[in-house]
């Protein structure tokens, strides 16, 4: 059952879509371009993203927001560091350079028909599931 929360987030994915879309950032060329360090102004757009989502995030904190859905103050959780980072840092790395795709930007792709973004889901899948494996692995010894 479709909900007005889950329709306010289709909104919300929607538009964070059509963004990224406007942006070049569902742009194989542009994308290969920023990692090769020819064109940076996708560049700007991260750093954008970045600085709205630090300022939003003090605000947070400064301002003692509360989470929608369960009404207790937003916190962010530190992680430790874990060995499996760096194996799933490297297969996110070398998926992202082998396909000149961002994988954050893989639905965006398919959303505007680029149905080669599908290999690139299935990739992360792939991916997200032996960096999973190979974390359990190292963390059992």
């Amino acid at each position: 059952m479709i909900n007005r929360r889950n329709l306010l987030f289709l909104a919300f994915g929607t538009t964070f879509g059509f963004l990224l879309s406007r942006a070049g950032a569902t742009s194989p060329a542009i994308i290969s371009e920023l990692l090769l360090f020819e064109d940076l102004r996708l560049l700007w757009v991260i750093a954008t993203a970045v600085a709205l989502g630090a300022a939003l995030t003090w605000l947070a904190w400064r301002f003692g927001w509360r989470a929608l859905n369960t009404g207790e103050p937003i916190s962010i959780q530190h992680k430790p560091f874990k060995r499996g980072l760096i194996v799933g840092a490297v297969l996110f790395g070398l998926g992202w350079a082998g396909t000149g795709v961002c994988p954050g930007t893989a639905l965006a792709m398919i959303g505007e028909g680029k149905w080669f973004a599908l290999w690139v889901g299935a990739g992360i899948l792939v991916g997200s599931g032996a960096g999973s494996w190979i974390n359990h692995r190292l963390e059992r010894g």
